[in-house]
């Protein structure tokens, strides 16, 4: 029996002079070794793509982060800050994909970007400088530190005790995680939950209950050294056990 696939929507950045779909390493092999399933990168082809035919093979999706932020004309918004990357590719391609794949009940785990970029296909809002907004931290990574002193965890966040995440993770009341990122919530999309928040306030994961898959989005990074975590471990295995549940009844 094949293993689950899960689509991994690429961005596009550029690769010397040439524009390129990209997806980071990390993703892809959190899919692999975490979930267990066979990681498949899709292209931003926006309204190219035919969003029948790729979720036809899907038995899950990740949405992964991105240094570029979700255009802010999609939530009704003038941007603020022109200097920061934007990609209207993952754009029109992801928006829409979330959309379809909750329609079809496709187990679906979103990190950071895809977090916020699920939160705007679905109605919410965005802060666009999060340490800009009164009563908030500053949650972005230093950029002088190292890649591993960035990844590490920085703050607590706190869980709904009734929520999807608390389960996953054996009914523990906070955890550690790492923080890199500028936008964040401010208005969450209609039907999601608050599954857990940082201290001073901001959503850090939800998901949308009733489901009949699995939608579970994170703000932090829980695919950075995967196998070193073992509340990210569970994360991924538990994604990965719903898209086996999902390949079996869809082959059924």
């Amino acid at each position: 029996m094949r293993s689950p696939i899960v689509l991994v929507p690429a961005c596009v950045n550029l690769v010397g002079v040439h524009a390129s779909h990209t997806a980071h390493l990390k993703y892809v092999a959190a899919v692999a070794d975490g979930a267990g399933c066979t990681p498949l990168i899709l292209p931003a082809l926006g309204a190219a793509t035919d969003f029948d035919a790729v979720l036809d093979l899907a038995d899950g999706i990740m949405l992964t982060g991105s240094p570029s932020n979700v255009d802010a004309a999609l939530y009704g918004q003038s941007v603020l800050d022109p200097s920061l990357p934007r990609d209207p590719a993952r754009d029109a391609t992801t928006l829409p994909l979330i959309r379809a794949a909750l329609e079809r009940g496709i187990p679906l785990l979103a990190i950071c970007r895809g977090f916020q970029e699920m939160n705007v296909a679905l109605g919410g809002t965005l802060h666009q400088a999060v340490h800009d907004v009164p009563g908030m931290s500053d949650h972005r990574e230093q950029k002088t530190l190292t890649l591993e002193q960035q990844y590490a965890a920085s703050h607590r966040v706190t869980l709904n005790p009734a929520g999807r995440m608390a389960q996953i993770l054996g009914g523990v009341s906070t955890i550690m995680v790492n923080s890199l990122h500028g936008q964040g919530i401010a208005k969450l999309a209609p039907g999601l939950v608050i599954e857990a928040r940082a201290d001073d306030g901001l959503v850090e994961a939800y998901s949308l209950p009733g489901d009949t898959g699995f939608t579970l989005a994170v703000q932090w990074h829980p695919e950075w050294r995967l196998s070193e975590n073992p509340d990210s471990i569970k994360l991924f295995q538990a994604f990965g056990e719903a898209c086996r549940i999902y390949k079996q009844g869809r082959d059924a």
